[in-house]
This record gives structure tokens, sequence and C-alpha cells, in this order.
């Protein structure tokens, strides 16, 4: 079974016009995705899915911001996801990103940073859960996933 990562294009992205972009990024990669929604995140939602950075002093302005638009919430498949995404994605400082990276081509500031991706399978696991029903997942095959794995 490929892995699975949660991926989430947060509110400067959905209002910079910049989801198209990246989920290209993904696709060319051979990335799959498997489950997809646009929402606007509750305060509940928020702080449970943020809840590792609750006693750190941005905590709140953190809740604030992912709560102030809609949000991009994925599912993204594929082989030894999780670390090939948190490549692509680039470092959380977007002033020490590499170039090329998603936060080194786009993102402008660290409290804006326009994407979240899972760090870990735990972390993966977790994040999906609190995004998606088991529903919401699609189980497909790629025509051409045999150019892309062995």
């Amino acid at each position: 079974m490929m892995e699975r990562s949660f991926v989430m294009l947060k509110p400067d992205a959905v209002l910079r016009r910049l989801m198209g972009t990246v989920l290209t990024r993904f696709e060319e990669r051979g990335l799959k995705l498997v489950a997809v929604k646009m929402m606007n995140i509750s305060e509940e939602l928020a702080k449970e899915h943020y809840g590792e950075h609750k006693e750190k002093p941005f905590f709140n302005d953190l809740v604030s911001y992912i709560t102030s638009a809609p949000v991009l919430a994925m599912v993204i498949e594929g082989d030894d996801c999780i670390s090939l995404i948190r490549k692509m994605v680039g470092a959380t400082n977007p002033k020490e990103a590499d170039l090329g990276t998603i936060r080194g081509d786009y993102a402008l500031d660290t409290g804006r940073n326009i994407i979240h991706a899972s760090d870990s399978p735990a972390s993966a696991k977790r994040e999906i859960a609190l995004f998606f029903n088991d529903s919401e997942i699609n189980e497909y095959a790629l025509p051409d996933e045999s150019l892309i794995y062995e």
C-alpha cells in the first residue's frame, strides 16, 4: 500500500489563487490526490489540529489565521510521499526555503507560509482522520502508475 499524507493549502494560498499551481506540482511529481475538500475550519478543529502548539505564544494567532478564510484540505498518496512532500514544501520559514520548493517560490512570511504537510506517518494518520471520513477518500489506480513505480 502506498503511503498517505495530509496536506492543506492555507488561507493565503487560497486567497492568492495558488491552489491550481500547487496541485499541479504534486500531480506532475507523480503523486495521487485521493481526497480534496475546500472548507472553512472551525475554531474547535483548528485548536485540535494545532494542539501541539497550544502552549506557544503564537497559538491564538495561528488559530485566528487558519480560520480566517477557506483552506484546501487534501490527502495525497504515493511511495514514501510524506518525506517527498516535505521536501517539495520546503522550510517553514520562507526566507530559509530553497528556491524551487513551494514555500521558496510562493510564501512570503513564516506566519503566512501557504501550506501545511504532515511530518510523519503518525501525524498523517491523525490529521487525515480530523479532516476526512473514510468514505471521502477515493481508491483508484492511475493509468500510468507503472511508469512511476517499479
